[in-house]
């Protein structure tokens, strides 16, 4: 595990996810573990705090999800790019050794059942809120946050300090097609 990987305080669990970028979702059940890759993910609530995120009725980590109650969010980074797009557009139904074929290393943390992958500058763990018609409707998902840790490289302090730690721990954010945006530089409006 790495080093730098440390504990966020749940209070400000959140501002993990408030800037917007695509994720990584990972699920276990039954034996069977997946990651996926979902830029629709957001905050929803502070205390406790919560999200939210869509996963469509073909992904199989969403039966995971449903299966088991949890799964993690996590936060790819610029180096996990090709990563990120593997993930995004292999599906475990076709591709049994989908996570092989994608890069990915998982690894276990703090007791959370679900994998996390390696590498990612943040990761929320979370127990599903179950809303069926929600879920069903809309594909839309919440997540309480149980536990949550980032990369003391990129956030501490309560806050993204992406300006000064290597750019390719910065996040990215997926438009469409294959086409992804790093996070730029940080701009303030007032002091």
């Amino acid at each position: 595990m790495n080093e730098h990987i440390q504990p966020v305080p749940l209070d400000k669990a959140y501002r993990l996810l408030s800037h917007g970028p695509t994720v990584l979702v990972s699920a276990r059940h039954d034996g069977v573990e997946n990651v996926m890759a979902a830029a629709w993910a957001c905050a929803l609530d502070f205390a406790p705090p919560k999200l939210t995120v869509v996963l469509d009725k073909s992904t199989r980590t969403r039966a995971l999800v449903e299966g088991s109650g949890s799964f993690v969010i996590q936060l790819p980074t610029v180096k996990q790019l090709r990563l990120t797009h593997e993930v995004g557009n292999r599906s475990l139904n076709a591709e049994p050794d989908k996570l092989e074929r994608a890069g990915v290393t998982l690894m276990r943390m703090g007791g959370v059942d679900a994998p996390l992958v390696e590498g990612c500058s943040a990761y929320l763990a979370c127990r599903l809120v179950p809303e069926p018609h929600n879920q069903q409707a809309y594909d839309l998902f919440i997540g309480e946050v149980t536990s949550a840790w980032a990369d003391d490289r990129v956030f501490r302090d309560g806050h993204w300090h992406f300006e000064s730690a290597d750019p390719g721990l910065r996040s990215i954010h997926h438009i469409a097609g294959g086409h992804f945006y790093a996070i730029g530089e940080p701009m303030r409006a007032a002091d």
